[in-house]
C-alpha cells in the first residue's frame, strides 16, 4: 500500500486564509487572502487531478474557505477607507471655500 502526500501548500493556504481574517482590519488582510486563495486553488486542481495520492484536502479547503472571507473583510475595509477618505476630503474643501 503506498502513502498518501500531503497536498502541496495546503498548510500555507490555511495559515494565510487566518491571517487574512485577523489582518482583515488592517488592510493587509486583503494581499494575505489573495495569495490565501491562489494557493488554494492550485492545490484543488491538483487535488481534483489524482484524488487518490493525496490527503490533507480538509486543510485546503479551510484555508480556502478562510481566504475568501479575509479578501471580503480586507476589500470591506479598503472600500470603508476610500469612503471616509472622499467624505474627509469633501469637507476639507467645503470649509476652505467658506
Amino acid at each position: 500500500m503506498s502513502q498518501k502526500q500531503t497536498l502541496p501548500n495546503a498548510t500555507a493556504a490555511l495559515v494565510l486564509g487566518i491571517c487574512s481574517i485577523v489582518f482583515g482590519c488592517f488592510g493587509i488582510g486583503l494581499i494575505l487572502g489573495i495569495i490565501g486563495l491562489s494557493l488554494g486553488s492550485k492545490g484543488k486542481k491538483i487535488y481534483r487531478e489524482n484524488p487518490e495520492a493525496y490527503e490533507g484536502y480538509g486543510t485546503l479547503n479551510a484555508g480556502f474557505i478562510m481566504s475568501i472571507i479575509g479578501t471580503v473583510f480586507g476589500g470591506i475595509y479598503v472600500v470603508y477607507w476610500i469612503f471616509v477618505v472622499a467624505i474627509l476630503g469633501q469637507a476639507a474643501w467645503s470649509l476652505s471655500h467658506l
